[in-house]
């Protein structure tokens, strides 16, 4: 108890030193009385606070005393309070000061929080202003409670929302807090979550630690933390970075950050026994920490005349001399005695003015008044001191928090954040990180879309696209070849249906494999459907032909009265089937597109990244109980198929055996085809590349079976038929050109002979005329001779038409014309030959001859007159 009044006794008489020390002029100053708070009596790890900030105060001091008027000529006189970081004490001992007197407008100090929080929200009605060195906590901010109060350290909400920037910056979402139980701490941890629920930053797990900080270590690592908010005094920064270091939890995927320890600096203070110090400086490598910046960076002289670095030789040369140790908060006390140095100078200076020239002389400022004045000045400051540029806005100092990286053995200033204008500045090419960039806040997870690739799909869809073609192509054949294939198929409008059935099923492999595709989800829904109408109602009437042809074997084979049977209304039947169960499905559960994730993965330990692949197929609420519906009415009918194909296998159907066993092997193939596409289905749902690939395959290899196994044989039969026809009728052509060359021959030789008839009896005739000249003269034997020439005349005349009207061939030589224009040119030449030698005829009687008919009935009235 002795030697606790020693320490008192001797801080009060340290402090009336100060006040009395001095040169003359300090005499003749106004003094200026001013509350000082602080806890002078000892406690738990407040010993020497008052001693360490003596130096810094004592150079404020002497420093306003060198200013020049006005600032010169006011004293600041401190009235030591001794709060004992007790808020009742505290308040018994302002009250009792105040009511003591004199007139104080000016509380400094603040160093326990409970003490400023109770004081701080008194001072409106106290009538005083309180300007800090101190932190103000978060629960502070609110300025209508605390509107008086200022400080010139900056908030530790600053300190916060500096933390927040920082993971905006590097856009970490997931983090992680542990804090140490202190009061001062837990307030700061509450409005950190605030401003981390405000920034929408997860916040995975928020630990507290009072002894053991490995436990609460260990919650954060099994929740995999990668970004953590270290929230405690400098004197656990050991503890906490060995615990990390026994717990792994350092290196390229971790990020610590530590928030508070004030301007301390880096510490690792004590080693506990588990770590070294090369142990440490390994887990608080690439770590980072926000402090406040308690030194200006600029090194020129301030509103004192003092550099930041002379300030503090002489702050520390001060403390060497009394033996004392040095304050994290020296630096803004230096700063906080000249803010209220500068605003109580200018309320002074203005209560002066106003008394002395005011429109009502001599009369006293009110204390309220005065309070104003004091509120305004304080906020209108603006200098430069050792802390850089001192300034104020809703009571808060605008200043900037340093961004401090742990790099090797030491911590390089690597950003800034300016409180003014809330912005974060960070110098890139200082950083160091320990991976090949910052940390991710959690193992990054990349969906990888796996889809079916362009050329996969080209490939196949080329595939289908042939066998569409294909299938038309022999549609057209049956339809324009109709006669023909009814000759060698009696079921045409059966295998217009199968074809199809086909058709369709070739479609549903172009409709399918188009999750790759930019489409909306609309247009995908609508393929869904598509893609099944298709594939279903296809594959149930190609289905259906086949059966309803085995269906009409099978009954021609074994029974008699085959005449009762009619396998079209099987076919009708099972579509009937397909469309209602179909129709249910797409009304009461329709198909739609969705998003399936896939339970494998892959994992990057390089760059902390787990690729996880998804898939995009249609589906239904009720998939399976549908899917089970249509496999249950068309397995029974395909099994039926199959038997009754089994049943005719060994059936004699004479002629048409061969095409029998095609349609036993083509019901055994799709059936077979269908299964395994099934099957095949349901193994590789989980990937669509695949599933896609291997139904495509299958449903176009059973098409293709069937196009060829079926239909080929009988265009193959069509095709020849139609030749062979073709060939018989170009046979009957050649032989009746023949036998017309034959008769023609014929006839040209009779012709023939009937010319030489013909030239022998015009020989007769000459030798008969010439004859009759020589044994008679005279004109006696003229009318005998011309009538025999006339009658003569109209038998050749006469045989010529029986020529004409017997010849076919206008081009012979010996034609009727030929031989009647020969006889039309000879005769009138022998006549007139022998009517010459005879005496001749009149010219007028000339015209006789240039006529036919004239000729023809000349001379038959010749013989008949």
């Amino acid at each position: 108890m002795g030697g606790f009044g020693w320490v008192q006794e001797g801080l009060k008489l340290l402090l009336v030193c100060w006040l009395a020390g001095g040169s003359v002029l300090a005499l003749v100053r106004h003094p200026v009385p001013v509350l000082l708070m602080m806890p002078v009596s000892p406690g738990p790890g407040r010993e020497n606070l008052m001693a360490r900030l003596v130096p810094a105060v004592r150079l404020a001091l002497q420093d306003l005393e060198k200013q020049p008027p006005p600032l010169g000529n006011y004293e600041i006189q401190f009235q030591l309070l001794d709060s004992q970081c007790d808020p009742a004490k505290a308040l018994k001992v302002l009250f009792d000061t105040l009511w003591a007197g004199p007139r104080y407008l000016l509380l400094f100090g603040g160093m326990c929080p409970p003490v400023t929080a109770l004081i701080a929200r008194a001072l409106p009605a106290l009538s005083l202003v309180q300007v800090s060195f101190v932190a103000p906590p978060p629960s502070q901010s609110n300025k209508k409670w605390y509107r008086n109060l200022f400080s010139t350290a900056p908030s530790v909400r600053n300190l916060n929302q500096a933390a927040v920037k920082l993971l905006q910056r590097y856009k970490w979402r997931r983090i992680g807090l542990v804090t140490e139980e202190e009061p001062g701490l837990t307030e700061m941890k509450k409005d950190l979550i605030r401003q981390l629920l405000k920034a929408d930053v997860q916040l995975v797990a928020a630990e507290n630690f009072s002894d053991d900080a490995c436990s609460s270590l260990k919650e954060l690592k099994k929740r995999d933390v990668r970004i953590i908010i270290a929230l405690f005094e400098d004197g656990s920064v050991s503890e906490v970075l060995c615990c990390a270091y026994r717990l792994n939890l350092f290196g390229p995927r971790y990020q610590w950050i530590f928030a508070a320890g004030g301007t301390a600096g880096w510490r690792l203070g004590w080693q506990p026994s588990h770590c070294s110090a090369h142990n440490l400086l390994m887990a608080a490598d690439g770590s980072f920490r926000l402090q406040a910046r308690d030194f200006s960076t600029r090194n020129t002289p301030g509103v004192s005349g003092r550099t930041p670095h002379d300030f503090q030789e002489s702050y520390l040369k001060q403390l060497m001399q009394e033996g004392s140790e040095g304050s994290p908060h020296h630096t803004f006390a230096y700063d906080a005695v000249w803010v209220a140095a500068r605003a109580l100078s200018q309320v002074m200076e203005a209560v002066k003015l106003r008394e002395k020239y005011g429109a009502q002389r001599n009369v006293t400022v009110s204390e309220e008044e005065e309070v104003k004045m004091l509120i305004e000045a304080v906020k209108n400051t603006q200098f430069e001191g050792v802390t850089g540029s001192v300034s104020f806005r809703n009571g808060d100092r605008m200043t900037s928090i340093e961004l401090i990286q742990f790099q090797g053995d030491s911590g390089v200033l690597v950003g800034e954040f300016n409180t003014s204008n809330q912005q974060l500045r960070l110098m890139n090419h200082l950083l160091k990180f320990k991976g090949p960039g910052p940390a991710k806040d959690q193992t990054l997870v990349h969906l990888h879309h796996h889809h079916i690739s362009l050329l996969l799909y080209t490939t196949v869809s080329s595939a289908a696209a042939v066998t569409i073609f294909i299938t038309l192509i022999i549609l057209c054949f049956i339809i324009i070849k109709h006669k023909h294939w009814l000759l060698s198929s009696n079921t045409s409008s059966w295998d217009k249906l199968l074809l199809v059935g086909l058709l369709l099923s070739s479609t549903s492999v172009l409709l399918s494999g188009l999750d790759g595709a930019s489409l909306p989800e609309e247009v995908f829904n609508i393929l869904c459907s598509a893609r099944l109408w298709t594939l279903s109602v296809g594959h149930t009437v190609g289905f259906s032909v086949l059966l309803a042809k085995t269906w009409r074997v099978y009954f021609f084979c074994n029974i008699r009265q085959r005449n009762h049977m009619q396998p079209g209304l099987l076919l009708l039947w099972m579509f009937l089937l397909d469309v209602l169960i179909l129709t249910s499905w797409q009304v009461m559960d329709p198909l739609r597109w969705v998003v399936l994730h896939h339970s494998s993965e892959e994992y990057l330990d390089d760059q902390d990244v787990i690729i996880r692949s998804y898939s995009k197929l249609c589906s239904s609420t009720n998939m399976e109980q549908w899917l089970t519906a249509v496999y249950g009415y068309k397995t029974p009918v395909m099994g039926f198929g199959c038997f009754l194909a089994w049943s005719i296998r060994t059936a004699d159907l004479g002629p048409s055996a061969a095409s029998s066993k095609l349609l036993i092997l083509s019901v055994f193939s799709v059936t077979l085809f269908s299964m395994s596409g099934v099957m095949g289905a349901l193994l590789t749902s989980h990937d669509p590349p695949v599933q896609f690939c291997l139904s495509s395959i299958l449903i176009l290899s059973c098409n293709l079976f069937i196009l060829s196994g079926l239909f080929g044989p009988q265009i193959c039969l069509v095709l020849s038929s139609s030749r062979k026809l073709q060939q018989s009728a170009e046979l009957q052509d050649e032989a009746a050109d023949e036998e017309d060359e034959d008769r023609l021959r014929r006839m040209n030789e009779e012709l023939k002979s009937q010319s030489a008839q013909l030239d022998v009896q015009v020989e007769t005739i000459n030798l008969q005329l010439s004859e009759m000249i020589q044994d008679e003269a005279g004109g006696k034997l003229g009318p005998e001779l011309s009538s025999r020439m006339s009658a003569h005349e109209v038998q050749v005349c006469s045989y010529s038409k029986h020529l004409q009207e017997k010849a076919s061939s206008p081009v012979d030589i010996n034609s009727p014309e030929h031989v009647q224009r020969r006889l039309s040119v000879q005769l009138p030449i022998l006549h007139h030959s022998y009517l010459a030698m005879i005496g001749g005829v009149s010219s007028s009687s000339s015209s006789l001859f240039s006529s036919r008919d004239v000729f023809m009935h000349h001379h038959e009235d010749f013989l008949y007159g």
